[in-house]
């Protein structure tokens, strides 16, 4: 059921006046959770999330959020969507308490209780000391918190994270991670917009690729993984008789030398370890070693 999704698009597609074409004909079912959207900067990522927001209208196509077609009702969908932006929005003159507040407010908070949720959010977020400070003094880390914070201050059922480790060094960026990470525990689901494939493979459980506005894969991070994985296979001096045997049943060999070959791993290991197995059973080799090496996104994004 589309409910029981985060984003669900159709045909998805816009054009910006000029002629560029972001997104081209998306069709994607995205699940609740953590998801990381990847792709290289220009590949539509923030236009596909400022089209969940509502923001840009598409040119073809549909988009629906948690349930809720965009196009029926863009206010209604966003009372239930927090956003963190890219770019630095926040006012420099203006405390974090009080930018974090005012935000619950017009999501729908009363005064009080909108006051109250900013110090929690804050509080999460590692900011309580630093509330009442301008923000104009805070590090890029502390404006990246104060920005997480003001999208679940009103505690929403889907954050959408346009690149929320951008500009940070490496300790701010594994705080950072580690927070979006806890966000599950409260039942908000995330969609994390990001070119840094390492950042998704670390905290999301679901990955989307996008390039040039189009979808590349989508799937489980670990089964994606699992895609680009090899097998170090050890064998007798017969390594180079064993790939040629594996290359007529379609599997991808490279001979490392005599005793060895890493074999790829395409979607089903199991079918390429029988392979394997039988293979060296056939030609009268031992099998004396069979090391699964996991691949990275980095690699599935690659791979042409």
């Amino acid at each position: 059921m589309a409910a029981d999704l985060l984003l669900r698009t159709d045909g998805l597609s816009l054009r910006y006046p000029g002629g560029t074409l972001a997104l081209d004909e998306l069709t994607v079912d995205v699940p609740r959770g953590s998801v990381g959207l990847v792709g290289a900067n220009g590949a539509g990522k923030t236009t596909l999330l400022r089209l969940a927001l509502g923001q840009l209208r598409p040119t073809a196509g549909t988009i629906e959020v948690a349930g809720r077609p965009v196009a029926e009702d863009p206010v209604g969908v966003r009372a239930h969507i927090g956003f963190m932006p890219e770019h630095d929005c926040l006012p420099p003159d203006q405390t974090a308490a009080d930018v974090v507040a005012t935000l619950g407010e017009l999501a729908g908070l009363p005064p009080r209780a909108a006051r109250q949720r900013a110090s929690e959010v804050l509080d999460l977020v590692g900011l309580d000391e630093a509330r009442f400070r301008p923000i104009g003094g805070f590090s890029t880390g502390m404006r990246q918190r104060t920005k997480l914070a003001q999208a679940i201050v009103a505690d929403p059922e889907v954050v959408l994270l346009d690149e929320p480790t951008a500009g940070l060094d490496p300790i701010g960026r594994e705080e950072m991670l580690a927070l979006v990470g806890r966000l599950a525990v409260f039942g908000i689901s995330a969609l994390v917009a990001t070119h840094l494939l390492d950042d998704v493979q670390r905290i999301c459980d679901h990955v989307v690729m996008i390039d040039g506005g189009k979808l590349r894969h989508t799937g489980a991070t670990q089964a994606l993984m699992h895609r680009t994985g090899s097998l170090r296979v050890q064998v007798d001096d017969g390594a180079a008789r064993l790939a040629d045997h594996l290359g007529t049943a379609g599997v991808e060999v490279t001979v490392v030398d005599d005793a060895t070959l890493d074999v790829r791993v395409d979607g089903d290991e199991g079918r390429v370890l029988d392979l394997v197995r039988d293979g060296a059973d056939d030609l009268g080799l031992a099998l004396h070693a069979l090391t699964t090496r996991r691949g990275s996104l980095d690699e599935l994004f690659l791979d042409e």
